[in-house]
Parts: C-alpha cells; structure tokens; sequence
C-alpha cells in the first residue's frame, strides 16, 4: 500500500491582501496538520490574491522565489508536508504575470511552479498562458498540477496521466453558478484515466463573482473519499472549511489494469484532437 493523507482547503481570500491571507492559510494548516498526519494539503487558485483584480495584478505578483513562497515552503517545513496553492508570479520582466500553483515540499523546498495553460475570459487581458504540463514526483508519488478551466478539459488530466500522474490536484476559483459541471467534471476526469482528483475550489464573493467551493477528493471510480458540498449556510453559500481523506495510490494501479482504458487507447487515428477548431 501507498497511502496519502490529502487535504483540500477551501477558502475565501481577502481580495488584494496578500499578508491576511497568508496568514489565514498558515492557521488551517496548523488546524489540520495539528490534529492528524497529513501529506499533502491544496489550497485553491489565486488564493494568495484573490480573483478580480485586474490591472492591480501588477502590485501582488512575486517571482517564484519570493517572500510568499517562502514563507509557505516554512510552513511545509514545520509540518513536514506538501503544500500546493495559487498564486500571481512573474520573471524578470515584470509585465509579464502568470496564473500559477506553485508546490513546496516538507523540507522546505520549491517543488513546481505550473502556470495555467487555459486562460478563460479576463484572465487573457492580465496573464501570459502556460506552454507545459510538469508532471511531479513527491515522496508519495507522481502529481499533476491543474488550475481552474484546465478542468473542462479532458486533454490535460489525459496528458498529465499518460506522463506518470497517479493523482491531479485541480486549485480552482469555480463560479458558483456552474457547481454541476464542476462535480462532473471533477468525477469524469477521475473515470476516464483511473486516477485520483483532488479538487479545491475557493468560497465568497470578490467583485462581481461568487465562488461555490464543494472541493472534493474523489477515487479512480468515482468514488467521494471527502467532500464539501454540502458546506453550506442556511442561504445554500458555500463555507470556508476542509476536507481529509487517505488514499492509497496503489489503486490506480490496480484500476488501470482491470479497465485496460489507458492500454485499449487508439492514438494513430485521434489526430483531430490535435488540431486546432
């Protein structure tokens, strides 16, 4: 057996204060890592920032190698686990930013740095798309690091399984108008490639938008490890809170060999999925 102790953390960013909200997530950490053994803990996109803030972009994003990381990879370092999140960050030309999720390891170390690949409608006017999909090897196993509408589509969870992934960790901002998508999304990707997903989607409101949480873990079947989707107040809004499941990763294994999905796969006569719409 290769059992993981996973946490998804939802939450609700304070939009534009980077500092409270580091501060918010190093206090579920330690609620969570404090009572029980945990491996790896996600937080959701753009958690250090928020989701709407446009042009003020510019003022939160760090380089990979900045104070939030940082202070995070201590974190990680503290518990001795792996914390994955959301964040803005950029290179030496400081116009150019990327949505990114970034992964620190439980000894402190910058792990993976994945920027978003698929861009949805005004994250295309303050962020420069991802051209990779890094596939990362823990302590544990492989990961693959996915953030918001990277979920819709099927390419990428394929891609990152077809290159070792035996869990997809999906940091999400999802609006809550669009939860049943998100449930099936999140189940089918885990059906169709055999493998764990681990998604966490932000709670509260920023501008103009509301964000519907239900983060889940779910199994190579489609089966619900830990769920939040029914977190809610007496309004039906999604809370702020987390969920705790152990898997074992041996079980995709185990899947993939009885389904033969991956093996039964016709690649030759699939080159329109390659060719743009």
């Amino acid at each position: 057996m290769r059992e993981v102790t996973v946490a998804v953390m939802q939450m609700k960013p304070e939009l534009g204060e980077p500092a409270t909200n580091l501060d918010k997530m190093s206090d579920m950490i330690s609620a969570v890592a404090g009572t029980q053994r945990v491996d790896l803990v996600i937080f959701p996109e753009l958690i250090t920032s928020g989701y709407e803030l446009g042009v003020r972009f510019t003022e939160v994003a760090q380089r990979i190698d900045g104070p939030t990381v940082n202070f995070l990879a201590q974190r990680a370092s503290e518990h001795g686990l792996y914390i994955a999140f959301g964040m803005v960050t950029k290179e030496k030309v400081e116009s150019v930013l990327y949505n990114a999720a970034v992964l620190v390891g439980p000894e402190g170390e910058i792990v993976e740095e994945y920027r978003k690949v698929h861009l949805r409608g005004e994250e295309r006017m303050a962020f420069k798309e991802g051209i990779k999909l890094p596939v990362t090897e823990t302590d544990f196993g492989a990961i693959g690091l996915m953030l918001g509408w990277d979920l819709a589509f099927p390419e990428v969870a394929r891609s990152l399984v077809l290159d070792g992934a035996e869990m997809l960790c999906v940091l999400a901002n999802w609006d809550a108008q669009e939860m049943e998508e998100w449930q099936v999304y999140a189940r089918a990707r885990a059906y169709e490639n055999a493998t764990f997903v681990a998604v966490c989607n932000r709670v509260g409101e920023d501008v103009t938008m509301n964000f519907g949480g239900q983060s889940m873990i779910v199994g190579p079947r489609g089966e619900m490890y830990a769920s939040l989707v029914d977190h809610v107040d007496e309004t039906g809004a999604a809370l702020e809170g987390y969920a705790v499941a152990t898997i074992d990763l041996d079980d995709v294994r185990v899947h993939r060999e009885t389904l033969q999905t991956l093996q039964g796969r016709q690649p030759s006569i699939y080159r329109s999925i390659v060719r743009k719409y």
